[in-house]
Parts: C-alpha cells; sequence; structure tokens
C-alpha cells in the first residue's frame, strides 16, 4: 500500500516527512494549530490519523516499520487523537449511567438512537453507483475487518476476553480464509466492479469513512480505552443483524444473488448470536470486575452510533444534493 494523497497541510507535512525518513522540526506544533470546526468532516486531519495508525496495521510501501513507534509520531498523533477526542464526545453528548445491568443500558442507549437509516434507504431505492460509493466508503473498515477491536484483545483477562476470542472468531471465518469477513466484503466488492485491493480506495473515501475507522482504532490501541473498545463492538454487534437484512434485500433489488450478498447474510446469524454474547458475556462480565469501566463502555457503545451517524448524513446529504459522495471519480475494477 501506498501512501494516499495529502488532503491538506498537515497532511502533506507528515507524508513528506514519512517519505523522506525524518520528521521536521515543528510538525507536532502544526498539529496544535490544526482546529477544524468538524473534526469528523475533516479531510486533513482524518487522513492524518488514518495514516499514522495504518503504522500498527499493514504500513506503507517506502516507509520503514521502524516508524511505528517513533517518539514525535507518537506526539503527533496525540494531538490528532485528543481533536478527534473531543469531537466525539461534543456528538455523544452527556451519557446517563445508572444501576441497571450493563446489557439493558445498551440496549437503551441504541433504542434512544434516532439516527438517519441508511440501510433502509439502500434497501428501498439505492442505486448501484450509489451502492458503489456506499461499498467504497465502508471498504476502509471492512477490509481490515476485525482487526482495530482485536487489538483490544490482550488487554482483556477472564471472561470479558474468551467472550470477545469468540466474537472474532468468527470475523475471521473460524480459521478459514474463503470465510474471513474481509474476504466476504472482497468478493462483494469485485461483484460491483470495485477493486478490492487493501487500501486501494483510500484516495476517493471521503473524511467520515477514516472517521469511524479511527474511533475504533484509537479505542483499541489505547489499554485506556479498553471499556470502549468493547462497548464500541457490542454495539456494532446489537446493531448489525436487521441493517445486514436490508442491505441484502437492496443488493438483491438490483439484481444480486446469494453469491454477492453472502457478506451481509452472514452478518445476520451470526451478530444475531453475537448480540448476546457481546453484552452480556462481553460486557457484564467487564463491568463487573471493573465497575469503574462502565462509563467507558457506554461512551464506546454512544460513539458507534455516533460514526454511523457521520457516514449516513454524509452519504445521503450528498445524494439528496445530486452529487457523489466521493472526493473524486470512482475507479472501476482492473
Amino acid at each position: 500500500m501506498h501512501l494516499p494523497e495529502p488532503r491538506g497541510p498537515l497532511s502533506e507535512a507528515l507524508f513528506r516527512n514519512l517519505a523522506a525518513g525524518t520528521l521536521a522540526p515543528g510538525t507536532v506544533e502544526q498539529a496544535e494549530r490544526v482546529t477544524p470546526d468538524d473534526p469528523m468532516r475533516d479531510d486533513d486531519l482524518q487522513i492524518s490519523l488514518a495514516v499514522l495508525y495504518e503504522l500498527h496495521y499493514r504500513g506503507f510501501s517506502g516507509v520503514p516499520d521502524a516508524w511505528e513507534w517513533d517518539p514525535g509520531l507518537l506526539g503527533l498523533r496525540a494531538v490528532l487523537e485528543q481533536r478527534h477526542l473531543d469531537a466525539l464526545r461534543d456528538r455523544t453528548g452527556p451519557i446517563a449511567v445508572t444501576d441497571e445491568p450493563v446489557d439493558r443500558q445498551l440496549a437503551a442507549l441504541i433504542a434512544a438512537d434516532d439516527g438517519p437509516s441508511l440501510s433502509s434507504f439502500m434497501a428501498k431505492q439505492g442505486t448501484l453507483e450509489q451502492w458503489r460509493e456506499y461499498l467504497t466508503l465502508r471498504s476502509v473498515y471492512h477490509l481490515k475487518e476485525g482487526d482495530p477491536h482485536t487489538f483490544a484483545i490482550p488487554r482483556l483477562g477472564g471472561r470479558a476476553k474468551a467472550a470477545m476470542v469468540e466474537i472474532q472468531a468468527d470475523e475471521y471465518g473460524g480459521g478459514s480464509l474463503v470465510r474471513m469477513h474481509s474476504e466476504l466484503f472482497g468478493g462483494l466488492m469485485c461483484d460491483l466492479d470495485l477493486d478490492s485491493t487493501y487500501g486501494a480506495l483510500w484516495d476517493d473515501a471521503p473524511a467520515a469513512a477514516f472517521a469511524s475507522v479511527n474511533t475504533m482504532s484509537l479505542f483499541g490501541l489505547h489499554r485506556r480505552w479498553r471499556g470502549a473498545a468493547v462497548g464500541h463492538l457490542t454495539a456494532v454487534e446489537m446493531t448489525s443483524s436487521e441493517p445486514s437484512r436490508r442491505y441484502s434485500a437492496g443488493l438483491r433489488r438490483l439484481g444480486y444473488g446469494e453469491r454477492t450478498t453472502v457478506f451481509y447474510d452472514e452478518h445476520v446469524e451470526a451478530d444475531a448470536v453475537h448480540e448476546q454474547i457481546a453484552s452480556v458475556d462481553m460486557c457484564g462480565s467487564l463491568v463487573a470486575e471493573q465497575p469503574d469501566l462502565l462509563p467507558d463502555v457506554l461512551f464506546g457503545a454512544a460513539a458507534s452510533l455516533a460514526m454511523d451517524a457521520v457516514a449516513a448524513e454524509h452519504l445521503l446529504g450528498a445524494w439528496a444534493a445530486g452529487r457523489s459522495a466521493l472526493r473524486r471519480e470512482r475507479p472501476l475494477a482492473a
């Protein structure tokens, strides 16, 4: 994977430094001066943070692996993370914590969510080109399916850890390459004439795509946010089954069969099972052992819902205005 195109002065300076193998003086100070009105929609900030996180995943061609733990880059990342966290808290707002069991609190949080339903739109009226744009945005996450949450596994113990492993094992196909969810998503992309190569569509994806994955990476890579990582994963599992059914219906409406819909069909069944494992076994066990993490668990779940809303608002807003939701024209697969 090559470094993506810069999207502003911050990413331009960062990518130039990474390619040159040296962090120029003043780079961190430049990041500290970045104060966008809405960090979640700021392309420059989100692509910079995504590249810094990607050093912990698969890295980039021409960028030495040693950069992963460079103190200067970690300092730069901390500045951008704080901008991201502040914006995330603004979007989630205050979250009530009660004495109810955590699974009930999570269910109430999800029930109160009033974000736009992207899956309903895609099921009933999404065009083929809108589907391609949606998949381009989602590819930033789904081609690394499970990896951001998996970072949290060694930060847990006991039943909570075992429950997360059980869930993540299914994400990775139970050890079968062809059943890995990232592979299934890649097949879906190919069927819709999209390039499924890891990272190939980063330059086309908007800030909203990276804001979502950056939230997961932030939670997974910091022990301090292990509770939020657990809450985020749980919200994903609790809100995935019915939307997946609708996404599958949308593809069938356009004439695609089981070979194409298998990614969503798999989530209809798997996530219905995962919901109880995540909310009761994983979250319940974690909070029972570490009650002080309950607010973080709820914050992680609220963050998941907020990021879904950011993506839906971006896509549906662009389409309602009669324009593409991507940064540039979509390339066809080779």
